[in-house]
């Protein structure tokens, strides 16, 4: 049985908890996993300045694999995402995310089956930004009016949105290679080049060349992203991979989660050409922390994606299956499940109690 090393990142908020069950459901399959713990969050604040040490980056650049709980981002202020800085210093360029009904979660649909890949470096979420008022964004003012770009208010903050020919085809490339290796059949690109011409107009240009290469393997299709995500909601049948410029897949992700009963169950991956980072789409919920009542499912689900990234398929299928079973019988799951099932959290079990059931399912 081969040995693997994973770097281990517990994140905050109800990230330790929710990492914790995951790892003893891992081990409960006799899968060989080393963790090397990489601790990443807000509180590392006052001991290294920042929320993202570069010990973290080193370890999975060694290990070349890593999982990882939800780190807290704080809203329109502080230090940016430990997801995008992990994202960008390791050119993480896919981030993957699997929607597919599982019995018993209560969920407003019983047979979604979708895959969203997300470009991952570019787009708004580069963080190229000027901040209201500053001496960059009034240049930047006057260049594009003096360019006939248009107007811009003056007390205007800017963040540009770059799309690149390189980025756009490498991640429409792979959702293509994906549906092949996994025996999907349509790959749709979700744009807004009606509007947006040179940015998202680009990125449709380019999938639609890539597209060529798999005339008569797999189906392409465009659709605009108001019009998908209405789509989506109508009949998600219609949909199979989507793959989508960063921020839409982000808005999108959300979306085809509320299709399956939301975000405590879906599972995300972030790899590059060197290194995979896997992780929940939810975020860290910190006023749950420490409360052992949060929902570990997506952060197992994810733990799935990693194992068959590593090559550990038959682990993945046992705990999918042990998965489906918890939570089709309906007796040991979390408060979120059990209420949206009765009304009432009465008979929920904690997050450890959960991890429990799935292990004795294994």
């Amino acid at each position: 049985m081969a040995k693997h090393t994973v770097t281990l990142i517990p994140g905050d908020g109800i990230g330790p908890e929710i990492v914790a069950a995951m790892c003893r459901v891992v081990e409960a399959t006799g899968v060989d996993i080393e963790w090397e713990v990489a601790d990443a969050g807000a509180h590392l604040m006052d001991e290294h300045g920042t929320p993202l040490p570069d010990y973290v980056i080193e370890s999975i650049k060694k290990n070349k694999v890593a999982i990882k709980g939800p780190v807290t981002t704080p809203v329109g202020t502080g230090f940016r995402s430990v997801n995008v800085a992990l994202r960008k210093a390791l050119d993480l360029y896919t981030n993957l995310r699997p929607s597919f009904s599982i019995e018993g979660t209560g969920a407003r649909y019983s047979d979604v089956d979708l895959v969203l890949v997300r470009e991952n470096t570019e787009d708004l979420y580069a963080g190229i930004e000027f901040e209201e008022g500053s001496a960059e964004a009034a240049e930047l003012i006057k260049f594009c009016e003096e360019k006939g770009a248009g107007t811009i208010r003056l007390d205007s903050g800017i963040s540009l949105k770059p799309i690149s020919v390189t980025g756009s085809q490498r991640i429409v490339r792979w959702a293509f290679e994906y549906a092949l290796k996994n025996n999907r059949k349509k790959v749709t690109a979700v744009h807004k080049a009606n509007i947006l011409k040179h940015s998202d107009g680009l990125f449709l240009r380019e999938a639609r060349e890539v597209a060529k290469e798999y005339e008569g393997r797999i189906e392409f299709e465009d659709r605009i992203v108001d019009a998908c995500c209405m789509g989506l909601v109508l009949n998600p049948a219609n949909f199979d991979v989507l793959v989508l410029p960063n921020l839409y897949g982000d808005i999108v992700s959300d979306l085809c989660a509320g299709l399956i009963g939301g975000l405590g169950i879906a599972p995300g991956a972030n790899i590059g050409a060197e290194c995979a980072v896997f992780e929940p789409v939810h975020g860290s919920a910190p006023i749950h922390a420490g409360k052992n009542k949060a929902n570990p499912t997506a952060e197992i689900l994810s733990a799935i994606l990693m194992l068959r990234h590593i090559g550990e398929d038959e682990a993945a299928d046992r705990i999918l299956a042990a998965i489906r079973a918890v939570l089709g019988e309906g007796t040991h799951v979390t408060y979120d499940i059990k209420r949206t099932l009765t009304g009432s959290i009465d008979g929920a079990v904690g997050t450890a109690e959960y991890a429990d059931a799935i292990i004795a399912k294994l």
